[in-house]
């Protein structure tokens, strides 16, 4: 039986990724010191004898016998990582040298899970693995944006030299149920804003895009990435091909929910993205992999998931 240590494993990911590894036959270790995570998430799971979960920040030094790593040990909303940004750069940088260091001593894989926001407010679009980037390094977006770049920097400095196998997978907007109803991302605002009849707040004119994968569909991309040749180290985008507008996903929100919410518009915040999407040919040609689920099916899923959460 495969053993797969997962950090950051009670988040909105993390969970999700811990259940369908358990789905496939692992025995999973999951890691999480729950200042974003939460015991709910993984509650399910508990009761797998192949699951064993416990509380401990990545960055201390613990030693478990796996034959993978996740290491998705991050605050990712806005939100949470601007209220601790110091926090959120000792996870990044502290985390990634830590899960490399357990890596190249186990001689396993290892998943980083990066991310978008290594390309700030790109100048290219689509966004290539190639382009270098355009983050403003001193902004309140920054603790993330820079944690995140340094660890990839970092991680391929141990690959180069220890020769473990590393898969970088840089992570765009993904969207669920078990997402934190209160984690100040768009998708989770806009349903419990239409849920409660409550004004839509759109920053910006709303014409500013996005792209939304569905969480299956992010966590097979990942699992297929672990699972592809070791000479396949990314960094690979995994996010979805299909872009919308702010004020399309408002008023499909509004639609779908019957909501009496009016939109409302707000100033844009400092270093907000104009546009965001992942060109994902690598991911397509290296790992057949690209998203299915549908921008409205995946809504549907998640209001429902939000709708039971309100009536309860």
């Amino acid at each position: 039986m495969k053993r797969a240590l997962v950090t950051g494993g009670a988040g909105f990911i993390g969970s999700f990724l811990c259940e369908k590894l358990l789905t496939l036959g692992y025995s999973v270790f999951c890691v999480d010191d729950l200042y974003s995570g939460n015991q709910n998430n993984i509650k399910h799971l508990k009761e797998n004898d192949n699951f064993v979960f416990f509380i401990s920040d990545v960055t201390t030094l613990f030693e478990l016998e796996v034959d993978e790593i996740y290491n998705l040990a991050s605050p990712a909303s806005p939100k949470d990582y601007q209220a601790n940004p110091m926090y959120t750069i000792k996870t990044g940088v502290d985390g990634a040298i830590r899960m490399a260091s357990l890596a190249q001593k186990l001689k396993c894989k290892l998943f980083q899970a990066s991310t978008s926001e290594v390309y700030g407010d790109p100048q290219i679009h689509p966004q290539p693995e190639s382009y270098w980037r355009n983050v403003n390094p001193i902004g309140v977006r920054a603790c993330y944006d820079e944690s995140k770049r340094l660890a990839e920097s970092i991680l391929f400095i141990y690959y180069r030299e220890q020769h473990f196998p590393l898969k970088v997978g840089r992570i765009f907007n993904t969207y669920g149920p078990r997402m934190a109803c209160d984690d100040g991302r768009v998708i989770t605002n806009f349903i419990n804003q239409a849920i409660c009849n409550k004004d839509i707040t759109v920053y910006g004119n709303g014409l500013q895009t996005r792209s939304f994968c569905y969480i299956s569909d992010l966590v097979d991309g990942m699992i297929k990435f672990m699972g592809s040749s070791d000479e396949i180290t990314g960094p690979m985008n995994l996010g979805s091909q299909f872009e919308y507008s702010i004020l399309e996903v408002a008023e499909t929100i509004i639609k779908l929910t019957g909501s009496n919410s009016k939109i409302i518009f707000q100033e844009l915040p400092e270093d907000d993205p104009v546009k965001r999407r992942p060109d994902i040919t690598l991911a397509k040609n290296l790992l057949q992999w690209e998203p299915k689920v549908s921008l409205e099916e995946g809504l549907i899923k998640t209001i429902a998931y939000y709708t039971e959460i309100y009536r309860s």
